[in-house]
């Protein structure tokens, strides 16, 4: 009896372990945006701008501005963006890409610039 019940026991564990790993981490890009052709670099490669939230196992997010070649957002240049300048649903206002880089109007009215230099040649 009390062998069935460790069994059972151990059994629920393992089942509510695979469902959260399976849930976990989740990451969602809730913005893109791509360099318009009427701005070229000195790399001669088209760039990329994605807003993705990462959802922990315990419900926080955490938002990353990712910029460069990689249009998966698998690698390039992050930044890290807080939680106050998010709102859910409705983060970015605009982007503005120039010869010096991209700028991010976000619709809490911050904005965040990021150098050319920064996603340029892979990075």
């Amino acid at each position: 009896m009390v062998k069935n019940l460790s069994l059972l026991l151990a059994g629920l564990l393992a089942g509510v372990a695979i469902m959260l790993a399976g849930q976990w981490p989740r990451a969602e890009v809730v913005y893109r945006s791509e360099q318009p052709s009427t701005v070229t670099y000195e790399d001669d490669s088209a760039h990329h701008l994605g807003l993705i939230r990462r959802d922990t196992l315990f419900g926080d997010a955490t938002h990353l501005l990712v910029v460069g070649r990689d249009p998966g957002f698998g690698y390039g240049h992050w930044v890290n963006v807080h939680t106050s300048v998010i709102d859910a649903g409705k983060e970015i206002a605009e982007t503005a890409w120039t010869p010096e880089g991209v700028r991010v109007r976000f619709m809490s009215g911050h904005e965040l610039f990021v150098p050319a230099r920064y996603f340029l040649h892979g990075r």
